[in-house]
């Protein structure tokens, strides 16, 4: 196949933006990032006195259109749907949580109601801290990420790495890009390349509900963040290594049992172009350019690139958004309010002690709260004094991937087939999985 110079140029300035952008870590006073992160950084600095409230207008809109549209318009079939009224066209479910998400917000912007949904700890830090940084973070992330999955790179990558994912994590080697995305990113990110790659047809269902359980780790920096929290940014060394290797075998063996071993390799679109073998008499490399080339080739123009983004930052500000308020703020309120995570996690406070970690009772609640959000458990875990203790907290809190304030979330609004009790399911074994391997470690490192 003869390769034109438009044609490498097309795949190799877009796709190195991509690269440039998501997968190359960028060192800040010793900090690693990525450049969206650091965009995303500036322009909420920028904007941070004004993101509440406009986050609070955009759930107040989510919950009068998608009470309209699903209640009203929804029944009247003679009237064509397009992609915005798509958007808030849900399920009854879904609705109350858009309804639940403005009223919190709204309660908390101006501080009146009760005080487990207004307090600083509860809706406060789910309308001040986390739902305008995850406004600015997908406003950003939905224009740039076409620049990573729809001008080669991923088939680029996923030709050259083809054996080793599928050899060890049944993959094909295009989940790479997912994974580097995810640690070099954030988790939220690597998702949204699995869920974008699986509505193309490049990834079965099978292939994306393991990818999105387990690769989308939280990224570096974010693990540094957790370190610092938690108070062993001393050990972040051991306390990455640690993350990284329990992770592989989690990795290693969730995607050969129920329930992900269960799902089905079917496509949602049959893609006909793509092959990670190459053609007899050509190597590897030049087989992988041609493939990235070849979906450079096909990538949308400037304007529809514009128009596909915009949609899907709508679709994630007015489904996505009120459902991480809404389900935040009641998880908070059950932790600071009510007893119901330290009796619900008794039973796992044998098995702690039996593992010797020391400060069990007070340690347990923060393994199953990581449930609801990755930074409950490191909330938590801040208070115990046992520095070994904090060390597995913040390990496992990071491992167990699955959080439904975000990852959770973006899952089931996506048409990867895994419904929540899956993912509960999902969650709970990697962290039986990991929890003895980390404190295994732990015990090494504070022996």
């Amino acid at each position: 196949m003869k390769l034109s110079y438009q044609d490498v140029l097309k795949f190799i300035i877009p796709s190195s933006i991509g690269v440039l952008l998501f997968l190359t870590p960028i060192f800040i006073d010793g900090r690693a990032t990525i450049g969206m992160g650091i965009l995303v950084d500036l322009l909420r600095d920028a904007t941070q006195d004004y993101l509440p409230a406009f986050a609070t207008m955009l759930l107040l809109v989510s919950c009068l259109c998608s009470t309209y549209f699903s209640l009203f318009r929804k029944n009247k079939s003679n009237i064509p749907i397009n992609q915005i009224q798509q958007i808030f066209t849900t399920s009854p479910a879904w609705l109350i949580l858009r309804v639940l998400g403005s009223l919190f917000a709204v309660l908390v912007l101006f501080n009146i109601g009760p005080e487990w949904i207004s307090s600083p700890a509860t809706g406060g830090t789910m309308l001040f801290q986390l739902a305008g940084t995850l406004t600015v973070f997908f406003l950003v992330a939905c224009f740039l990420l076409p620049f990573l999955i729809d001008y080669g790179v991923a088939e680029f990558m996923g030709t050259l790495l083809q054996k080793p994912f599928l050899w060890a994590f049944r993959l094909p080697g295009r989940a790479s890009i997912d994974t580097l995305a995810s640690w070099l990113g954030s988790a939220p990110v690597g998702v949204l390349i699995t869920i974008q790659q699986y509505e193309k047809g490049y990834y079965s269902g099978r292939e994306a509900a393991v990818i999105a359980t387990n690769f989308s780790i939280a990224s570096i920096a974010f693990c540094a963040l957790v370190a610092k929290l938690i108070e062993i940014d001393h050990r972040f060394f051991e306390f990455y290594f640690s993350i990284m290797f329990s992770g592989l075998i989690a990795a290693l063996i969730i995607p050969r049992i129920w329930p992900l071993a269960r799902k089905k390799d079917i496509y949602l679109i049959e893609q006909d172009g793509f092959t990670d073998k190459p053609e007899a008499g050509t190597g590897l490399l030049k087989w992988a350019l041609i493939q990235g080339i070849n979906k450079a080739r096909t990538a949308p123009n400037l304007k529809q690139l514009l128009k596909n983004a915009f949609i899907n930052l709508l679709d994630i500000w007015f489904s996505l958004l009120p459902s991480v308020v809404a389900i935040g703020t009641i998880v908070l309120a059950l932790t600071e309010f009510t007893p119901i995570f330290t009796i619900m996690t008794k039973p796992l406070v044998p098995i702690l002690e039996l593992m010797q970690i020391p400060e069990a009772a007070a340690a347990a609640p923060a393994f199953l709260v990581g449930f609801a959000d990755m930074y409950l458990p490191a909330v938590i875990g801040k208070n115990i004094a046992s520095e070994m203790t904090r060390f597995v907290i913040g390990c496992v809190s990071i491992i167990q991937i699955i959080y439904m304030t975000e990852v959770g979330t973006l899952i089931l609004k996506s048409k990867i087939p895994l419904q929540i009790g899956e993912l509960f399911l999902i969650f709970t074994l990697r962290t039986l999985i990991t929890l003895p391997i980390i404190t295994a470690i732990a015990h090494f490192i504070y022996r």
